[in-house]
């Protein structure tokens, strides 16, 4: 659905991407992951057509480039940054939004009734989005990239602030795209997200993939051993090991035992050994 070719991005002497090449399967759900800085939302930009690349191409579903109108056109965006008017209500800005995107009066109407529905918003419609909370206008965003039924849609950390009910709509929501057919691009910190709704997930830094594979994929490959503790009494045993559960069985000998964990590998573990650990700002 989406091919990224050799892309090259510099801002004066800083290279904001370099050299990056992935493609993102029709009707999977892709998880782009990476710390603040590490060129995220300049690959984004370029995708969707409002950054121009140094050098490399973007291609979207064998149409060419986004910088093409025609071609942007089959992509929804819901940014980071909630891009909605405060004083107008849900159903004005959905309705606004999708005779933008070239959709006719009546058309825009019916879209917006059927994703107010959809986002759990119908009750709220006449409302103003001021009055609305974080979750509400998190959710209404999202509505807003999907107006004109796009095949590819761009999340940028879309559970950001959100209440526990929000997101989970959200979430389920994203599935639901998927199953519909769509490409979902997904970018979050909340590793715990990628992990439950992505089909692969590329991780970069300095603008260079690091690594891109299914979870469990990326997991086998750097996240480490398992770690086994045993409390004793005061005392505290760490054992790394890749067979935690004969690992465990093997040393549960005795009555000092008043306590087991077992640690396992996941995504943050290596988000952490991938990118490091020291401070983003």
């Amino acid at each position: 659905m989406l091919t990224l070719t050799n892309l090259r991005k510099t801002f004066g002497r800083t290279v904001a991407v370099d050299d990056l090449s992935l493609k993102i399967e029709q009707g999977s759900i892709f998880g782009f992951l990476g710390p603040n800085g590490a060129g995220k939302s300049t690959t984004i930009n370029m995708a969707v057509g409002l950054l121009r690349p140094d050098s490399g191409t973007v291609d979207l579903d064998g149409r060419g480039d986004p910088s093409d109108a025609a071609v942007r056109a089959l992509i929804g965006v819901a940014p980071q940054a909630i891009a909605l008017y405060d004083e107008m209500t849900a159903t004005e800005n959905l309705v606004l939004f999708a005779t933008l995107y070239g959709l006719s009066r009546t058309a825009a109407s019916n879209r917006s009734r059927e994703l107010l529905e959809v986002i759990g918003l119908s009750d709220r419609r006449d409302h103003r989005v001021k009055t609305y909370s974080g979750g509400m206008k998190r959710r209404l965003n999202l509505a807003a990239a999907l107006l004109h039924d796009p095949p590819l849609v761009m999340l940028d950390e879309p559970t950001a602030g959100v209440d526990p009910q929000s997101r989970n709509a959200i979430l389920d929501l994203v599935r639901t795209m998927r199953d519909q057919g769509r490409t979902v691009v997904y970018t979050t910190h909340y590793m715990e997200e990628a992990a439950r709704l992505c089909d692969r997930v590329a991780i970069i830094d300095h603008g260079k993939l690091l690594a891109l594979d299914t979870v469990d994929g990326l997991i086998a490959r750097f996240g480490g051993h398992s770690v086994v503790t045993i409390q004793r009494g005061a005392n505290e045993d760490r054992i790394e090991t890749n067979d935690p559960v004969a690992e465990l069985s093997s040393r549960l000998r005795g009555n000092d035992i008043s306590g087991v964990r077992i640690d396992r590998p996941d995504l943050e573990s290596v988000f952490l050994h991938l990118t490091g650990r020291s401070l983003r700002d």
